[in-house]
C-alpha cells in the first residue's frame, strides 16, 4: 500500500525502515474510531461546503460499509500498511475513486490520530470505571456481611487496634472511588476535539471545528492549534490514574498472599483462583494475587515511558509521539486484565472470622482502651498510657493477655482499676463504641458501604 507523502520522494522506503516507522500492528484497534472521525469530518466538510453534498455521501457510505465489515469479518485489516489512518484511506479510495480522495480536506494525519486516541481512551475509561465500579459493589457486599468480624487492625504489620473485617474492605473501597473520581477527571479533560488544528497551524478552510466537535460527543474543541497535535498529558494523566489503581491492587494484593498464609489464615481463596506445586502436593498458592501486584511495574513502567518520551520535544508534532499508543494502551490492557481476575477471587474468598478472632485475641490490641478505661476514671491520658504499658509487661512475664490478667495485678499497677476493666477491654465491646465517624464500629460500616454503593449507582 503506498504512503502518503510519497510525493516528494523519489525512492520508495526500504523495507526495514518502513517496519520500523509503521505503526499498525497496534493503531490499528482504533479502526473505529479513525472511521467515526473521519465521517464526522467528511460530514462537516459536506455542511460548509468545502466538498459536495454527492461526495460527502459517498464518503460517509463508504466508510461506513469498510467499518462494517471490518467488525464483522469480512475485511481485513492489511498489516503492511503504515498505519491504520493510510489503510482506510486507502481502502476508501480504491472503492469509491476521487471522493475518497477528498476525505483528507482541511486534515492532517497529526490531528487526526490526535483525535483518535482521545476517542479511543474516552470510550476505555468508561469500561475501567464499569470494572472498577462492580469491585466496589463486591467490597460492599462483603463489608456488610463481615461487619461484625473483629480483627486485629495493624501499624507496621504490628497487631495496633481491633478493627472489624469489612471496615478493613472499604479503606480499599475507598480508595478505588477516587480511582474513578481520576479516571473520569482525566476522561473530562482529554474531552475536546483537536480536529482541525491541522499539522500544527490549522486550515485556511472555512471549517466548523464546533459542529465537528459535537458530532463526535466532544464537550467542546481545542483552542490552540498547535497544543491540539503536540501534546498527550491527557494520556500520561490517564496512565498516572492507572498507575494508582494499581498501586491500590498491588497493597490489596499483598494481603490477600498474607492472609492465606498458614500464618495469618484469615481467609482461603476458591480453588478456582489458586494453582498448587510442581513438587509440593500440599500448596495451594495465591498465584493470581501475586501476578497482580507484579503486574503493577508494568504500568508504572508505561507512566515512565510516556513521561520520557515527552519531556524533552519541541512543539510541535515529533515522531517520538507514536510511542504514546504502544504503552497507555498496555497500561489499559493490564488494569483491564487484573480487574477481570481480581473481582471474582475477592468475590469467591472464603473469610475466616474465627481464625481473625483468635489473632485479635494476642497481641494486647486493647491495650489503648484499658488506658481509656483510666481516663474514665479521671487519671491522665499519658499516666494512663505508663500504666497500660506496665501491664503489657507484666502479661508478657507471666504469659497472660489482658483479658486473663486477675484484677489484684491491675490495682497493684493503678489502684483506679476494678473488675469493669474487663468489660471495657472486650474487643467487641472495643469495636463497637467506636462510632465518630470513619470509624468501624458495625453500624458505621453498614451505614459506609450503603453510602458507597449510592455513589457507585
Amino acid at each position: 500500500m503506498k504512503q502518503l507523502w510519497t510525493g516528494r520522494f523519489s525512492k520508495q522506503i526500504d523495507k526495514k525502515t518502513n517496519d520500523f516507522n509503521s505503526s499498525i500492528s497496534f493503531d490499528s484497534r482504533m479502526f473505529k474510531e479513525d472511521i467515526d472521525g473521519s465521517i464526522a469530518h467528511a460530514t462537516m466538510l459536506g455542511k460548509c461546503g468545502i466538498i459536495t453534498d454527492e461526495d460527502c455521501k459517498k464518503i460517509v457510505e463508504g466508510l461506513k460499509q469498510i467499518k462494517d465489515e471490518i467488525i464483522n469479518g469480512k475485511l481485513e485489516i492489511d498489516m503492511t500498511a503504515e498505519d491504520i489512518h493510510t489503510f482506510i484511506e486507502g481502502e476508501l479510495t480504491s472503492r469509491i475513486g476521487d471522493a475518497g480522495k477528498r476525505l483528507h480536506t482541511a486534515r492532517s494525519r497529526n490531528d487526526q490520530v490526535a483525535l483518535d486516541i482521545r476517542l479511543y481512551l474516552k470510550k476505555e475509561c468508561d469500561e475501567v470505571v464499569n470494572q472498577i465500579k462492580e469491585l466496589v459493589n463486591v467490597l460492599a457486599d462483603k463489608a456488610e456481611e463481615y461487619s461484625q468480624t473483629v480483627m486485629p487492625g495493624y501499624t507496621h504489620l504490628q497487631r495496633a487496634q481491633p478493627i472489624v473485617f469489612g471496615h478493613h474492605l472499604l479503606a480499599y473501597a475507598e480508595m478505588f472511588l477516587r480511582d474513578i473520581s481520576r479516571i473520569e477527571d482525566a476522561k473530562n479533560r482529554m474531552n475536546y476535539s483537536p480536529l482541525g488544528s491541522g499539522a500544527l497551524a490549522g486550515t485556511t478552510y472555512p471549517i466548523d471545528r464546533a459542529y465537528s466537535a459535537e458530532l463526535m460527543g466532544f464537550a467542546g474543541y481545542t483552542n490552540n492549534s498547535l497544543d491540539g497535535v503536540s501534546d498527550r498529558d491527557f494520556c500520561i494523566e490517564l496512565s498516572s490514574a492507572l498507575s494508582l489503581v494499581m498501586v491500590h491492587l498491588s497493597r490489596f494484593s499483598e494481603e490477600i498472599i498474607m492472609w492465606c498464609s498458614w500464618e495469618f489464615k484469615f481467609i482461603e481463596l476458591d480453588d478456582a483462583f489458586s494453582t498448587g506445586s510442581s513438587i509440593m502436593p500440599q500448596k495451594k498458592n495465591p498465584d493470581i494475587a501475586e501476578l497482580v501486584r507484579g503486574k503493577s511495574g508494568r504500568v508504572f513502567g508505561d507512566l515512565m515511558t510516556l513521561l520520557t518520551v515527552m519531556k524533552g520535544i519541541p512543539l510541535a508534532y515529533n515522531k517520538d509521539m507514536q510511542e504514546d499508543k504502544e504503552a497507555v494502551f498496555d497500561a489499559i490492557d493490564t488494569v483491564k486484565m487484573c480487574l477481570t481476575a481480581f473481582i471474582p477471587m475477592i468475590d469467591t474468598m472464603t473469610v475466616l472470622p474465627q481464625n481473625m478472632r483468635k489473632a485479635a485475641a494476642g497481641g494486647f490490641i486493647n491495650a489503648t482502651d484499658c488506658a481509656d478505661f483510666l481516663v474514665s476514671k479521671g487519671l491522665p491520658f499519658r499516666d494512663a498510657y505508663k500504666a497500660t504499658g506496665e501491664l503489657v509487661a507484666i502479661c508478657i512475664e507471666k504469659g497472660l493477655t489482658l483479658e486473663t490478667l486477675p484484677v489484684e495485678e491491675y490495682k497493684k499497677v493503678c489502684d483506679l482499676f476494678d473488675d469493669g476493666v474487663y468489660e471495657a477491654i472486650n474487643l467487641e465491646k472495643c469495636v463497637n463504641d467506636r462510632t465518630p465517624v470513619g470509624a468501624p464500629s458495625p453500624s458505621n460500616v453498614k451505614n459506609q458501604a450503603k453510602r458507597i454503593k449510592d455513589i457507585v449507582k
